[in-house]
């Protein structure tokens, strides 16, 4: 991977990852039109590298948030810190379950399949289409709501499914309101993926070869930049505007994707 590819990929993973409309298909469809080898199992530790990123730059704006939880918990006392943290918790188990027994054959979508990342973008505009047909949007998350959220994120595991996207039309479709959808999508990502980062170096598999340290470095440098700068910003844009805007690129998006896809594979 060259230099300047990896820092254009973690600019759009950065300016991606805080808007409905899939880091991670973006970064695929990046990859696909910079002219990216790299083999599915390289390609997803590239992805996984950015996303890292863009975590910790989710924890640097939000530290004011995560200071006052991690300050209440070790309180041991039942507050709103504690059950918040206990539905973060709750929320990772299906992401986590298919991060340790299904992780080989997700690697297999991270291959430069971009008609299927077109299909997921596709899926991801109904979702936020039919989330701003949602009536009722005024309530806190649930322990039940968690849960369910959680498995929209771990479908959104697939390129070109918004994590984002997914988590928060799921969160309002079950009736709550934009901002604590909001709040809760961003920070529900961070120990998850920390924890991947975590469970990679001890299996020993963060492994940079044939001289992609440089590159990778440089990609999560501009990711968590350019994700410190887009996530000051975007997350309001997330919280007020209509998803419907979102859908419509998205689908745009999805569209030009398997147009492009096929006409290649042709």
């Amino acid at each position: 991977m060259e230099l300047i590819d990896a820092i254009l990929l973690g600019i759009i993973q950065g300016l991606t990852e805080f808007l409905p409309v899939s880091s991670s298909g973006h970064l695929e469809l990046g990859k696909a039109l910079l002219g990216d080898k790299s083999v599915p199992e390289e390609s997803l530790l590239f992805t996984v590298v950015l996303h890292f990123a863009t975590a910790l730059s989710t924890l640097v704006v939000y530290r004011k948030d995560v200071g006052r939880i991690l300050g209440d918990l070790f309180r041991f006392q039942d507050n709103e810190s504690t059950r918040f943290s206990l539905k973060i918790v709750l929320s990772m188990i299906p992401a986590a379950l298919i991060g340790l027994f299904l992780e080989e054959e997700l690697e297999l979508f991270f291959g430069g399949n971009i008609v299927f990342v077109g299909c997921m973008l596709l899926f991801t505009a109904l979702l936020l289409f039919l989330a701003d047909r949602a009536r009722r949007t005024d309530r806190p998350v649930s322990f039940v709501d968690s849960f369910v959220i959680g498995i929209a994120q771990a479908v959104a595991l697939l390129p070109g499914i918004s994590r984002s996207g997914a988590t928060i039309a799921t969160s309002v479709l079950l009736g709550v309101d934009k901002a604590r959808a909001a709040r809760f999508s961003f920070l529900m990502v961070v120990p998850l993926i920390l924890g991947k980062i975590a469970k990679d170096l001890l299996d020993g598999e963060l492994v940079f070869e044939n001289g992609n340290a440089l590159p990778v470095a440089a990609g999560f440098a501009a990711a968590f930049v350019s994700g410190l700068l887009a996530c000051t910003w975007m997350i309001r844009l997330v919280r007020n505007s209509k998803l419907t805007y979102f859908a419509v690129y998205c689908l745009l998006a999805g569209l030009l994707a398997i147009v492009a896809g096929t006409w290649l594979a042709g």
